[in-house]
């Protein structure tokens, strides 16, 4: 097995590399470069040196990925004959996928590597952009970055972006968070005598046509709160400066007991956004529904009881247990089967309470109450075998209350049209319809026809009391009409 010497080229051109290393490639019997797209290339072959390449592989390839992975198959299988000098851009260690993809190889035993280090081209990145490091910087990989790698408050380096299409998908990812205009720094063979800096906007980054295998992207940090509001960090400071002791006094004055309201509320009007499917009104209510969970969160972390790490932890680690389908080795049919196993493994977790019905109560809602009571008993086997037990469960609830409204009292009563109201939850569960859901629609529903019956008797005599009952129906079974068409 023959040693693999891995070179670095660095950024630029040859007078960038150390005497060491130019010795070392002058020494090298076998040389061969990812890529002959490089300066120091150029420079090497006019003095005679032969320098074989990997340029093939990238025509030959659909991904990236595929080349490194071939390159090094071919690097392994070359060193089983020879010792092999391989030269790569910049510093081996530095944004230098087929050396990471090497380095595997070796703790394989598959290949014995010699790194021989190299000029990376973050130094004459610095010097060029004058940046200092130490106020936070992120590299990233151009032919793989997501949206959610980008911390907006730090400097941004962006390599591998070789050209227009790459550029293109570097711009659209991160387009989802910064300003279309927010200027962009290309950094093209920093610190070598073809150096050239270009800001443009963002949204002009793939109409430069002079990108490179050695161009760079630099975004710079965002430093006002209000253009980095897409990101999830700016929310955790604004929530907690509306609680800081300098901040708002109503949110200083919040607890969890206060916000149980507040939460319903929000609940209910994005619910309502979603029946109307009103996409902006969603993201509105949505916005809502996370500043209580924030709000609640920064509570937590101000009384010294828990944080938003901790709620993200618990909600992660419990994803991840009841999915094993997912995330594990089990497998699953259909939806049923997800459901069964939540439920197994949920069972698994809890304690046993003393009561299947324990933890089961919505103090917001008894429709949900009733609802969870049902489900809960039905899973023992305490249920109608089908849906015509429950309706004919009803039918006789319906008449016992039926008798009460003539010669019960008023408790005997409300007791009978609680029992009527359960039915019909159950009616509900069997056929897998939310009763909330139904009460929710049914009342929105009141409330656009009554609004046509009030709009109708403005327009008319403007008095509800200047008109019968039938011609007030009258109006409701216009507003029925109108919404059938």
């Amino acid at each position: 097995m023959n040693t693999i010497t891995i070179i670095g080229l660095g950024a630029g051109d040859l007078d960038q590399l150390s005497l060491g290393t130019y010795r070392k490639l002058k020494e090298a019997e076998f040389v061969v470069a990812r890529t002959e797209q490089h300066p120091a290339i150029v420079e090497l072959r006019a003095e005679g040196m032969a320098i074989e390449s990997f340029d093939d592989s990238y025509i030959e390839n659909d991904s990236f990925e595929q080349v490194y992975e071939e390159i090094v198959e071919k690097l392994v299988s070359l060193a089983n004959e020879k010792a092999v000098t391989y030269v790569v851009p910049g510093h081996p260690l530095v944004a230098e996928r087929t050396v990471q993809l090497l380095i595997e190889k070796e703790h394989a035993g598959i290949v014995k590597l010699e790194i021989a280090g190299g000029n990376s081209f973050l130094d004459p990145i610095f010097a060029a952009l004058r940046i200092d490091p130490i106020e936070g910087f992120q590299l990233l990989d151009g032919t793989d970055m997501k949206r959610d790698d980008v911390m907006m408050t730090q400097h941004v380096l962006i390599g591998q972006v070789y050209d227009s299409f790459i550029a293109s998908e570097v711009k659209l990812s991160l387009m989802e968070k910064y300003a279309y205009d927010h200027p962009v720094t290309i950094v093209t063979a920093a610190g070598s005598s073809l150096e050239k800096l270009r800001t443009v906007p963002l949204f002009e980054l793939d109409r430069e046509t002079e990108i490179d295998n050695l161009t760079t992207v630099y975004v710079p940090p965002v430093v006002e709160r209000e253009g980095r509001l897409k990101e999830w960090s700016t929310f955790r400071e604004i929530i907690a400066a509306l609680r800081a002791p300098d901040g708002c006094p109503w949110d200083r004055e919040q607890t969890h007991e206060s916000l149980k309201r507040y939460l319903i509320e929000e609940a209910h009007e994005l619910l309502e956004a979603i029946d109307q499917e009103d996409d902006e009104g969603i993201i509105e209510e949505l916005g809502d529904v996370l500043l209580q969970v924030f709000l609640h969160a920064q509570i937590g972390e101000d009384d010294g009881y828990f944080a938003m790490e901790d709620v993200l932890q618990a909600v992660g680690d419990k994803m991840i247990r009841r999915h094993p389908h997912v995330f594990g080795d089990r497998d699953v049919e259909n939806s049923d089967e997800v459901l069964k196993n939540w439920q197994e493994i949920k069972k698994e977790e809890k304690p046993q309470a003393e009561s299947l019905l324990d933890g089961q109560a919505r103090h917001s809602s008894s429709l949900l109450t009733s609802f969870n009571y049902q489900k809960e008993a039905a899973k023992v086997g305490f249920d109608w075998p089908d849906i015509t037990g429950a309706f004919d469960k009803f039918e006789e609830e319906w008449q016992e209350f039926k008798d009460e409204v003539e010669n019960g009292t008023r408790g005997s009563q409300t007791d009978e049209l609680g029992d009527v109201l359960f039915t019909l939850v159950n009616l509900s569960r069997f056929l897998k319809l939310s009763p909330e859901e139904a009460m929710a629609h049914a009342n929105e529903k009141f409330k656009r026809r009554f609004s046509f019956v009030e709009q109708s008797v403005k327009n008319g005599r403007g008095e509800f009391s200047a008109y019968t009952l039938d011609e007030l129906e009258e109006f409701w079974q216009r507003a029925k009409g109108e919404e059938k068409k």
